[in-house]
């Protein structure tokens, strides 16, 4: 498995767009708005391929000079469960520290947190509702 960062607007990142769509959105009867991805264009974009599938990805983005957001984590649905997300946030939090954070937060769907607790993040605040479904705030010292 490669994992490597891509670039906003390339053949890539549409590949990583359809990924979490059909992982993400389409669950849940949504989709994604152009201005929603233009937005991404300051995100760092992680993929994880084999070959030439991509099996997984993630972005982070700047919140402040010491904390950076995990975004739109999303590995293939037959593949999870085998190390792939963990590559990822291992990557995402590596790419982090080299870059002087300190800090990873993400707005994580509550089903899903107990993967981010086992990788070390901690829930803070409440519950919330967030494109139609529970999250809660996680955060890690890097």
């Amino acid at each position: 498995m490669a994992l490597k960062i891509i670039d906003h607007g390339t053949a890539e990142y549409e590949q990583m767009v359809r990924l979490r769509d059909e992982i993400l959105r389409k669950p849940l009867g949504m989709g994604f708005s152009e201005e929603e991805l233009e937005k991404e264009k300051n995100n760092l974009h992680i993929v994880a391929y084999e070959d030439e599938r991509m099996l997984g990805c993630c972005m982070l983005l700047e919140e402040d000079p010491q904390t950076v957001r995990l975004r739109q984590m999303a590995v293939r649905n037959d593949l999870q469960g085998k190390g792939i997300g963990k590559a990822l946030m291992q990557f995402a939090e590596n790419l982090a520290r080299d870059r002087g954070y300190k800090r990873i937060t993400m707005h994580a769907r509550k089903h899903a947190s107990g993967f981010y607790e086992k990788m070390g993040y901690r829930k803070s605040g409440d519950e919330f509702r967030e494109i139609t479904i529970p999250h809660v705030v996680m955060e890690k010292e890097l």
